[in-house]
Formats: structure tokens, C-alpha cells, sequence
């Protein structure tokens, strides 16, 4: 009796609810389908035969499961941070930083070894 739809008759307010759903559901399906279209999915980027040598020393050292690419440039700004560029292979050694924050992640970068950003990577 308290809701603003309180003095309705039963029947009409379900059928309220019920179109309400529908049409939220229907504004839900166009905005996915809208989404799925404009954002393409992440696209694994080709490798120039240095980089490819340097993802086979990586998956050596650290086996498949543990590469990711990086899916935007990063600018290192602090200390022990990494500066990569998308398309790069990098081997992931932890996924937290010194003071247990996941979303930096320390990866060996086919020589250095630093911190990056742990959004910007996707598994490889």
C-alpha cells in the first residue's frame, strides 16, 4: 500500500512489471548487440622474427601458460616499472606487486623485468 503502484488491482500491476521487464530486457539485448559489434575482441598482434625468438626463450623458461601480450602501450613511471609496447610477449612471474597489489603484475619481458599494468595484458 505504500508503493506508488500500491492502489492497482493485482492483475495490472503484474502486467506493469511483466512489459517493464520486457522492454528492459529488449533495451539490454540492442545495447549487447551494439557492444559486441563496435568492440572487437582483443586480436593477437603478428610477431617479427626478433620477438619470436625471444617467445620461444620465454616459454622455455616459463612454460605457454604464462605469456600474455600486451594490449596497449605502457609508460613505465615508476620504479622497477616496465615500458612496452602493444604487441609485445611478456612472461608473467607473479601476478602481484611488492606491497599486494594485483593490479600491477611483475613479468619478465625477454630480458627486463619489471611491473606492468595487469589490464593491459591479455594471455598469449
Amino acid at each position: 500500500s505504500q508503493m506508488p503502484h500500491g492502489h492497482m488491482p493485482l492483475p495490472n500491476f503484474r502486467k506493469m512489471v511483466q512489459d517493464s521487464l520486457e522492454q528492459s530486457g529488449a533495451q539490454l539485448l540492442t545495447f549487447r548487440q551494439t557492444f559486441e559489434t563496435v568492440t572487437p575482441s582483443p586480436v593477437t598482434q603478428p610477431l617479427n622474427p626478433a620477438e619470436e625468438r625471444k617467445v620461444l626463450s620465454l616459454v622455455s623458461k616459463h612454460g605457454p601458460d604464462k605469456l600474455y601480450q600486451v594490449t596497449s602501450d605502457i609508460s613505465g613511471s615508476k620504479d622497477l616499472d616496465l615500458t612496452l609496447h602493444k604487441g609485445q610477449i611478456v612472461a608473467l612471474l607473479q601476478s602481484v606487486d611488492t606491497k599486494g597489489n594485483t593490479n600491477r603484475w611483475l613479468v619478465d619481458a625477454g630480458g627486463p623485468r619489471g611491473f606492468v599494468p595487469a589490464g593491459k595484458l591479455q594471455p598469449y
